[in-house]
Formats: structure tokens, sequence, C-alpha cells
């Protein structure tokens, strides 16, 4: 079958988001990498990103994410307007994603933890490089009741890293943090130190125009942090940020992101109140009549071909995106 022509995909965008658009369709990524790898099934290597920029730039008005907020508040929008952002902070987002940026002339919102900056790892990546790096046969996770995980075959590894994000990911930071201290003792391996962006990589999306949101210090589920220390990690994150920017940091990215489950409406008031000009979720489907700047949904684009692609947007558009 041939492929629809890009006036068309833009008639179609247009008619499923009738009249002025009230929100943008928002996407988002979190790394980029050299190549494909069976770890990381989810992420886009290079080649699939510049596509995707290609096809965002032929059917979308591309905009960055503030203006857009800024735009959504005043009801002057522009149709089919679309932003990309990137969470967490991953060094491949400035050695990769950004070269790819500036030659489409696109523009991207980069939210990051910045107490990773420099060194640190997230505690999925330090799970999933310890599953990559971990010697096969079995590791008997058993003390951490995780059970004995074979590691046999590559499908066993994924199965693994599966298990072990799944029995780590809720529970308190500091609880997390020792269960997969002691899985990397038992799996006996050397982790990365290169994941995430340095402080110059920062400097330079600023530099080079993107923009940089507050993701917390430590990405901790706030739903599952004392109000207290989730506000300190909100403001601590962006003070942190504007430090090394040296400007105003105006947006935030729940980490996780799922309305209600991993933040909630108190969240969102925080938010609110320490002056940001608006906020994201990681909830799919579209903002509704009344969007609410502090809960911006955004889409994950997983699929690889042109038409699934287009049709997965598709669908997110008529989708009304569950708010906290």
């Amino acid at each position: 079958m041939p492929d629809i022509p890009a006036t068309l995909e833009r008639s179609l965008f247009s008619l499923l988001s009738p009249g002025r658009q009230r929100a943008p369709m928002i996407l988002i990524y979190h790394r980029v990498l050299r190549r494909k790898d069976a770890l990381l099934p989810s992420e886009v290597d290079a080649a699939e990103f510049e596509s995707q920029l290609q096809l965002l730039k032929s059917i979308f008005n591309v905009i960055p994410l503030l203006d857009a907020v800024r735009l959504a508040r005043a009801g002057e929008l522009p149709p089919r307007a679309a932003c990309i952002t990137f969470d967490d902070g991953y060094a491949d987002n400035a050695e990769l994603a950004l070269p790819l940026l500036r030659r489409h002339g696109l523009h991207a919102t980069f939210f990051i933890a910045a107490g990773f900056l420099d060194g640190g790892r997230m505690w999925n990546d330090c799970v999933i490089e310890i599953v990559r790096r971990a010697p096969g046969g079995v590791l008997d996770a058993s003390r951490l009741g995780c059970g004995r995980i074979p590691l046999l075959s590559l499908a066993d590894r994924q199965r693994a890293i599966s298990i072990l994000i799944g029995k780590f990911k809720y529970l308190p930071m500091a609880q997390r943090s020792v269960q997969v201290r002691r899985l990397a003792e038992l799996a006996d391996c050397v982790l990365p130190e290169d994941l995430m962006m340095s402080s110059a990589q920062v400097r330079q999306l600023h530099r080079c125009g993107m923009g940089i949101g507050a993701h917390t210090v430590r990405h901790p589920i706030l739903a599952r942090t004392p109000l207290a220390r989730a506000q300190r990690e909100i403001s601590e994150g962006r003070r942190m940020l504007q430090g090394l920017i040296g400007e105003e940091v105006s947006l935030f990215a729940y980490p996780n992101g799922k309305p209600g489950i991993d933040y909630g409406r108190e969240h969102v008031a925080m938010v609110r109140e320490l002056g940001f000009e608006g906020a994201v979720s990681t909830a799919w489907g579209a903002a509704g009549p009344a969007p609410d700047v502090y809960q911006l949904p955004r889409f994950t684009p997983w699929d690889r071909s042109r038409r699934r692609f287009l049709l997965r947007l598709a669908a997110n558009v008529l989708k009304k995106a569950p708010r906290a």
C-alpha cells in the first residue's frame, strides 16, 4: 500500500482537532541509541529518531513546549501544534538527539533529574546494566525476595529486567537504593558512569536553544514521598538547573508521571505554587476541552513504521487523558 501524502496526513490531524487547538500534542522520549539494544526495546536508535523527526516536521507545527503552554493559556495555539520532550537527562540526548534536532531545525525540552548529572545513574538503569553484565547462569537474588533468576539467554535477561524493576519500582526510595546496591554486589559487576549528562552537556543544550525543564533531584515517585520532601525534590532540582544555565526553569515533569498513581492533586498544587508555568504527565491522550497546563498529557511513540506511528498518534488525539 503506498504512503499517504503529507498533505492528506495534515488534513487528517486537522479534522481530528477541529477549531482552535486547546493543548499541544506532546511526545516523550527518554533515549536515542547509536544502535538497537535488545535490553532497551522501547528506545529508538538515531535512524528511527531522525525518521520520526522528518514525519513530525512534515505534518505538525512543532514548537517549543514553553511557547505552547503560553499560547494555550491565551487560546492562541496554532493548529496541529506538537512538542518534543525528553525525560531524565541521558547523555545520548546531547550526543545524538541534539545534532539531529538541530539538523532539522526542531526544538525539544529536556526534563532533567539534576541529582544524576556528572556520573550518576538512575536505579532502573542500574538494574538493566547489572543484568546485562552479570555472568551467565543463575543470579541468586533470594535474599532480596526475588528468587533465583536464570540468565542463560537474551530472553532470560529481558525477563529478569522486567521482574526486578517490577519488584523494586514502588519501594521507598531509600529501600530501593539498598536493594539495587545489594543486587550489584550479588552480580559482582562494574556499572557504567557515563549514562547521564554532564553539567557541560546541559549548558550545551541550553546554548543551542533547547528547553531545560525540572524533573526533581533524584526522581522519586512523589506519591510515595513525604510531602515536605517531595517539595524539596521539586524546588531543589529546579534550583540546581537554574544554577547551571543561569536562567529561569519554568516547566516541570512529574517523575514516572501517572496521574493518581505517581503524583496527586497536592503535587500539582505544589508545582503551581512554586511558580512553574506548566507541567507534564505521562498520561496518554488529549488534554480535553479545558486543559490543565499543570497536567499536560504526553505520548510515547513506540511504533516504528510510519503508518503505525501515525495511526497511534491519531488514536492518542481521540482519547481523553486522565488527570489527578
